[in-house]
C-alpha cells in the first residue's frame, strides 16, 4: 500500500484505514462512507460558493488573482471560484470560471459552480477507492497515467451528473439558458484541466532566451470546429453565421433561427441537447516545471479581443500580482471598445494562478493596451 500512499498523499492513507475497518467478508470496499464524508466536507464550505467564490488558506504557497466586470448586456452572468486545499489536501487547489448565457444564465453559472465542486470531490474519492480495491490494477506501472485516468473519469462522471441535475432543477429554467465551465485542479506539480465551452486556459512559460511565451492549454469549443460541426450536423443541428455577424458561427435548431449559441459545448441549453450540443469536458494534464510561471483562465470576453501573447505580457507587466486579473480585464474592455465599436461589451472575467510564491518574472513587459 506504500506506493498508493505516496501517490495520493493523505487521502490514500485515510482510504486504507477505512477499507480495513469497513471491508466485508469478501474483502471488497465500495467507498460509500468515504464519499459521504467528502460530501459533508463540501457542504461545510458551501458558504464560499454562495459568496465571494474564494477559499484562502493561511500560509499557502499558491497565489491567485481574480476579477470580473459586468458587461453592457445586463446582469453579470460570469462567476468563478478558487478553492485552496481542495478536498482537504494541502497540495491541491481548484480553480473554475463559468460564463452563463440566456435569460437564466446567471443562475445557471452559479448553480454549476456550486454543484461541480461537490460532485467532482465525490467522484474523485470514489474512483480512488475503487482503484485501491482493484487487485488487477498495478499503480506502480504508470503512476502518472493512473492519476490522470482517475481525474478524467471523475470529471466525466461529475459533468454528466451536474448536467442531469440541471435538467430537472425545479427553480431554474435551463431550456434556453446555460453556462460554459473551465476548471483546473492543481495537485502537487501537475494540473488537470477540464473544459466545457469556449473559455480558455493559457500557460505562461519561460523559453530558452528568457522571454515569457504562451502555451494554450485548451480548445475553444466553437461550432465551426470540424469535429464539432460534424457532430452537430449528424444530430440535425445547423451551424452558420448571421449576415451581420461575419465570422461568428453559431449553433441553431434544425427548423428555426434559435438559439444561436456561439459555443458547441455547455451545461444546460436543453433546447439543443438533442441537436449536437454536449456537456462532455475535454480533460488534459500538464506537468508544471520551474519554467512555468502562471496560468490564465478567462472567459471569451477576454480572448475575443486579446491574444494569448498579449495576455501573458499584461499579467507579467503588472507589479502587484493581486491586481493582475483586474489589469487583464481592464485591457480587454479597452480593446473591446476599440475593436468592436457599436457592439455591447461582454461580461469579462479572469483568474490568474501563479505557480511559485514570491515569484518575480524574469522579463517585465511595458504595460500597453492590446492593439
Amino acid at each position: 500500500m506504500g506506493h498508493f500512499s505516496s501517490m495520493f498523499n493523505g487521502l490514500a492513507r485515510s482510504f486504507y484505514l477505512k477499507k480495513r475497518k469497513n471491508s466485508s467478508g469478501n474483502g471488497k470496499y465500495d467507498g460509500k462512507d468515504a464519499v459521504e464524508a467528502m460530501a459533508k466536507e463540501a457542504k461545510k464550505n458551501d458558504m464560499i460558493l454562495r459568496s465571494s467564490g474564494t477559499v484562502n488558506v493561511d500560509g499557502s504557497k499558491n497565489f491567485a488573482s481574480l476579477f470580473s466586470r459586468r458587461g453592457e448586456k445586463g446582469v453579470n452572468q460570469d462567476c468563478f471560484i478558487v478553492w485552496e486545499e481542495f478536498g482537504c489536501q494541502e497540495d491541491m487547489i481548484f480553480c473554475g470560471i463559468f460564463d452563463g448565457h440566456g435569460p437564466w444564465g446567471h443562475f445557471v453559472s452559479k448553480k454549476v459552480r456550486e454543484s461541480i465542486v461537490s460532485s467532482l470531490l465525490c467522484n474523485w474519492q470514489e474512483c480512488l477507492a475503487e482503484a485501491s480495491s482493484d487487485p488487477d490494477l498495478d499503480l506502480d506501472s504508470d503512476k502518472k497515467l493512473q492519476r490522470f485516468n482517475i481525474w478524467k473519469d471523475s470529471y466525466l462522471k461529475a459533468c454528466a451528473a451536474v448536467d442531469q441535475e440541471l435538467e430537472h432543477h425545479p427553480k431554474i429554467d435551463t431550456f434556453y439558458s446555460g453556462t460554459t465551465a473551465l476548471t483546473i485542479v492543481r495537485q502537487g506539480e501537475v494540473i488537470f484541466i477540464a473544459n466545457v465551452g469556449d473559455s480558455r486556459a493559457v500557460l505562461a512559460t519561460t523559453c530558452d532566451d528568457g522571454n515569457l511565451v504562451p502555451v494554450q492549454l485548451t480548445v475553444d469549443f466553437k461550432p465551426n470546429l470540424p469535429q464539432e460541426t460534424e457532430r452537430i450536423e449528424q444530430c440535425n443541428g445547423r451551424v452558420f453565421c448571421l449576415d451581420d455577424e461575419s465570422g461568428v458561427h453559431r449553433l441553431w435548431l434544425p427548423d428555426e433561427e434559435s438559439p444561436g449559441l456561439a459555443m458547441s459545448r455547455a451545461f444546460g441549453d436543453y433546447c439543443v441537447k438533442d441537436f449536437g450540443l454536449i456537456s462532455v469536458p475535454d480533460v488534459t494534464q500538464r506537468h508544471i516545471t520551474s519554467k512555468d510561471r502562471f496560468v490564465v483562465l478567462a472567459t471569451d470576453g477576454v480572448w475575443d479581443v486579446v491574444s494569448n501573447q498579449e495576455a501573458v505580457e499584461i499579467v507579467s507587466a503588472t507589479p502587484d500580482r493581486a491586481k493582475a486579473a483586474k489589469r487583464l480585464v481592464q485591457c480587454a474592455v479597452c480593446a473591446w471598445k476599440r475593436k468592436r465599436r457599436g457592439i455591447a461589451v461582454d461580461d469579462i472575467s479572469a483568474i490568474v494562478l501563479f505557480f511559485h510564491s514570491n515569484q518575480l518574472c524574469q522579463h517585465i513587459y511595458p504595460v500597453t493596451t492590446p492593439k
